[in-house]
């Protein structure tokens, strides 16, 4: 499968594109909701259906599927698959969404699946398969937002348009993108579970969040903790009085700024004044020239 080029939007649009695909259908409770099922355009033998061999999530342990397995012995397969006829192989399709299902289906030996048919273009396809890996329940913060940052990065959806189209706020968006800022080892404390994301915000900003991931971890902080450990630059908080910071409005500014440009931004905003100074830190030659270019769009 050729790799999309990015682009400010899709021919169909997000929200267009995801009218037929229903993320929320895998789980039983979904697939038990008759009232909610789709109609189907057709039935197709289930040898006749392959899983995308581009999917990025390539883990499906069967002992997670045994519910939706027993569920669909019940009740049969209630939320029809998305497929679309396989480029390479005539009188085939693929599944754009809906793999936990055939596999499933699989397993509790159905000999035919209700399919919604649709001619989606190899980006469209992978675009659906990363948001179908957004919406796992297993999902942690990371892998959440370096799903949402490979949205934006491939096919140019803003937060806002992804806010929408998959009923997030647009605050939860622009949160975890932040956390993508930090360096490697922190990200693998939060991957961990040692970290929660709400730690991990408050270290986005610092000047040593390597450091101060230890030391929240290892005192075994509270957010509201770590949030002033972050703020002091220094440990242990409890020993130091925290010298002012700067107000959240500020703060939230200067995260949103990091976010969007991939580099560390700090304002520094006059008390009660109108002006200030905003300054962007780069680390190679590189990361200037993509600034300088951004800039002179």
């Amino acid at each position: 499968m050729s790799k999309p080029s990015p682009r400010k939007n899709l021919g169909r649009g997000l929200s267009t594109l995801l009218a037929d695909v229903d993320l929320n259908a895998d789980t039983p409770s979904a697939t038990r909701a008759e009232g909610r099922a789709r109609a189907a355009d057709t039935t197709l033998p289930i040898e006749k259906i392959a899983p995308n061999p581009d999917q990025p999530r390539r883990s499906f342990k069967p002992e997670d599927l045994d519910e939706l397995v027993a569920s669909i012995r019940e009740k049969g397969v209630l939320q029809p698959l998305i497929v679309r006829p396989d480029p390479h192989v005539s009188g085939r399709y693929q599944i754009v969404a809906g793999e936990r299902r055939w596999r499933a289906a699989q397993r509790a030996q159905l000999h035919s699946l209700p399919v919604i048919i649709r001619d989606f273009t190899d980006a469209e396809v992978l675009e659906v398969a990363i948001i179908e890996n957004i919406q796992r329940a297993d999902l942690n913060p990371v892998e959440e937002a370096a799903g949402y940052r490979q949205l934006m990065d491939s096919f140019g959806h803003t937060q806002e348009q992804l806010a929408i189209a998959l009923g997030k706020s647009r605050s939860h968006i622009a949160n975890l993108l932040r956390l993508l800022n930090l360096p490697d080892s922190v990200l693998e404390h939060l991957r961990a579970g040692r970290l929660s994301a709400g730690h991990a915000r408050t270290l986005v900003t610092a000047d040593n969040p390597d450091s101060l991931a230890k030391i929240i971890i290892q005192k075994g902080l509270n957010v509201r903790q770590a949030e002033a450990l972050a703020r002091q630059g220094q440990a242990p908080v409890a020993k130091r009085v925290l010298k002012p910071g700067k107000d959240s409005d500020t703060r939230a500014i200067e995260a949103d700024l990091t976010a969007h440009l991939r580099l560390k931004v700090d304002i520094s905003h006059r008390p009660g004044g109108e002006s200030g100074a905003i300054t962007i830190s780069y680390k190679t030659l590189e990361e200037l020239d993509g600034l300088c270019q951004l800039l002179s769009r």
